[in-house]
């Protein structure tokens, strides 16, 4: 069955963005029961003041983005190639550059297989997400094919079979 492929695509890890965010929230909720309840603490060593409550909150709400900044990749696919961000990393790549979209069944996400042999793990597409993952990829599989059905066929190696 041929699929046409669509004109873009966008791919976002659902799961992982649900439960960082509800970890975020957590982290900040007990931070604030913690400053809250800082006040009322004593302790013959140290005075908590309001600005150590502050802090606390503070440190909360950093903790609280750090573990949803976990949830930000993303995959953008359109007919001329890739946009792939993870945690940190950036890939810009055109189709000419993907030999294969990649999702093995004990993955726990997919990967492009690059024609210079390198690997892009895609975050973004995760096995969690079940269905959306496996439309994601057939999507990049449909994408890469219509962009690569008019591309030379290389001459064959000699030890290739």
């Amino acid at each position: 069955m041929t699929r046409t492929p669509p004109d873009r695509l966008t791919a976002v890890p659902r799961r992982m963005r649900q439960l960082c965010a509800a970890l975020g929230v957590v982290v900040v909720v007990v931070a604030v029961v913690v400053a809250i309840s800082l006040k009322e603490t004593t302790n013959t060593v140290v005075t908590y003041r309001t600005s150590d409550q502050v802090a606390i909150v503070g440190l909360g709400l950093l903790l609280a983005a750090g573990i949803v900044f976990l949830g930000r990749s993303r995959v953008d696919a359109d007919t001329e190639g890739v946009h792939v961000r993870n945690l940190v990393v950036h890939h810009q790549l055109p189709w000419q550059a993907v030999r294969a979209v990649r999702f093995e069944r004990k993955s726990a996400w997919a990967s492009l297989l690059l024609e210079n042999g390198d690997e892009v793990s895609l975050l973004a597409v995760q096995a969690v997400d079940k269905e959306h993952a496996v439309r994601a990829v057939e999507g990049l599989r449909a994408l890469r094919a219509a962009a690569r059905a008019n591309d030379p066929v290389p001459p064959p190696l000699l030890y290739d079979s």
